[in-house]
């Protein structure tokens, strides 16, 4: 089941951050202050057996404009889980509730941005499901190289 993140998933998808992004750390403050910064920040989590097992961070780029431009914050699954098919259900399962939260304030989604490492196998999910291209290589950005990739007119 995908669906949006409660107070009490906190400790729970954190564990999931830690395991996925090893170089990252503080993953509770992390989780937490995304959390709270809700709706500019939209998290949802895959849950299996009443358990967390991933998560997509979605953010709103430049304000609350009527046309948004999001991005793919951050997606994770814990290693246990991988291969399964649970990135592709939170990519694809979320963008929806992400538009029905935009619509209560008369907003759509325009465009999808996300970054990612440029040897992440997690790019060709990213063409599959949102239909993004990569736009850019940023040399040496964080551990390595990144990639920009932007879905364009986005339809969900």
């Amino acid at each position: 089941m995908i669906r949006l993140i409660r107070e009490e998933d906190i400790p729970a998808t954190a564990l999931v951050h830690k395991a996925a992004f090893v170089r990252q750390g503080h993953s509770q403050e992390w989780i937490q202050c995304n959390f709270n910064a809700f709706p500019r920040f939209q998290i949802y989590v895959a849950e299996l057996d009443g358990k967390v097992v991933g998560y997509i961070i979605w953010n709103q780029k430049s304000g609350f404009r009527p046309e948004a431009v999001l991005e793919l914050e951050q997606l994770a699954v814990s290693p246990d889980f991988h291969g399964q098919g649970i990135g592709r259900r939170l990519v694809v399962e979320s963008l929806p509730l992400v538009k029905q939260q935009l619509a209560e304030r008369d907003a759509v989604i325009k465009h999808v941005m996300v970054t990612t490492r440029a040897d992440n196998f997690a790019q060709e999910l990213y063409k599959s499901a949102l239909g993004a291209e990569v736009e850019a290589t940023i040399t040496n950005l964080y551990s390595a190289d990144e990639v920009l990739l932007i879905a364009r007119n986005v339809k969900v």
